[in-house]
């Protein structure tokens, strides 16, 4: 199923990955130093306590609204097996997990599709929908959308899911619901930190909700190192570090959507996270052509509402991306 397609399968040996949207920077040593002391202690079952607490006090919510989990990507499987919904609407283009594990759980799902000739701007959904999910900012568009306008699908009987995993990549997180108790936000640790291979994230929620979907998640899903990094990453320490990384990305990024459009290439919308969507005629021939040159980029027609030719660009350094945009500009022509 092409909704199971993610960025990782575009990467292989010698390639320069553009194609996975985590930091590849080596995580700092106050990070990295909790992680491996961990280890010393993986006779004992996992204890997500402390690491619960740390994250509730990061945000300003009781721990009884905090549920720890194996990567953002099991938040969704969570999400699905706990909930009924009459009518679950999921917004595209956006990262496709939430809709296959809903689709797993046998949940019938529409999609409410954004349109690329206005951006990607967000439109509301269906009155009748009693589940909404959305990216912010949206994985692949790399838009921001505002945290009213999705605070205003609030309605009785709905629920609303806000996937936050790249919200800190935009500094000091303007938009992010993490303060509403009124919508389920669901974040990763992951991709600033560079941990995808650790699988750390969580879910912030009403407390009877938090509570089912304890129900259903596996006894000691999280491990140990998880739960470390995820002290470690909840600290005032790290929340200052992560917003000096978001500050330095919006530098590269920018650089790189300048380089970009010099050369003509269509770039989605406004990018404001970590990766940028871009348009290009024989999107497929091209894609070939970057990997024949070394470059793996994320193909687009995977996500609902593109197709061939969308293409997404991690943010690495401004060496980096002029390299690859002279070689997508060799390519493009031919």
């Amino acid at each position: 199923m092409m909704l199971r397609f993610h960025g990782d399968a575009e990467v292989a040996p010698g390639l320069v990955d553009l194609a996975v949207n985590v930091r590849q920077e080596t995580p700092p040593s106050w990070l990295t130093g909790p992680i491996a002391a961990s280890l010393a202690h993986l006779a004992r079952y996992p204890d997500p306590v402390e690491a619960t607490a740390a994250i509730a006090a990061r945000h300003g919510r009781p721990a009884d609204e905090v549920l720890l989990t194996a990567g953002a990507a099991q938040a969704f499987t969570l999400l699905a097996q706990a909930l009924r919904p009459a009518h679950a609407v999921v917004v595209h283009p956006q990262f496709t997990e939430p809709e296959s594990a809903l689709l797993t759980a046998g949940h019938a799902v529409d999609r409410l599709i954004l349109d690329a000739e206005d951006g990607f701007t967000l439109k509301n959904p269906p009155e009748s929908a009693d589940l909404v999910v959305v990216g912010n900012p949206t994985n692949p568009t790399s838009c921001l959308h505002t945290s009213a306008q999705i605070a205003s699908w609030v309605t009785p009987g709905r629920t609303v899911v806000v996937d936050e995993a790249f919200a800190d990549t935009v500094p000091g997180e303007p938009e992010t619901l993490t303060g509403n108790r009124d919508v389920v936000v669901i974040r990763s640790l992951t991709k600033t930190w560079g941990l995808a291979g650790l699988r750390i994230g969580y879910v912030l929620g009403p407390r009877d909700l938090i509570a089912e979907l304890a129900r259903h998640a596996p006894l000691w899903s999280v491990s140990t190192p998880a739960l470390a990094a995820a002290v470690a990453c909840a600290s005032p320490r790290a929340v200052e570090t992560e917003r000096a990384i978001a500050e330095r990305l919006t530098a590269d990024r920018d650089h790189l959507v300048a380089a970009l459009r010099r050369e003509g290439v269509a770039v989605a919308g406004t990018p404001r996270s970590s990766f940028v969507l871009i348009r290009v005629a024989d999107g497929t021939r091209v894609r070939e052509a970057l990997r024949a040159h070394g470059f793996a980029v994320r193909r687009g027609e995977t996500f609902p509402g593109l197709g061939q030719d969308w293409l997404r660009i991690a943010v690495r350094d401004t060496a980096t991306s002029d390299a690859f945009v002279a070689v997508l500009s060799k390519v493009m022509g031919g």
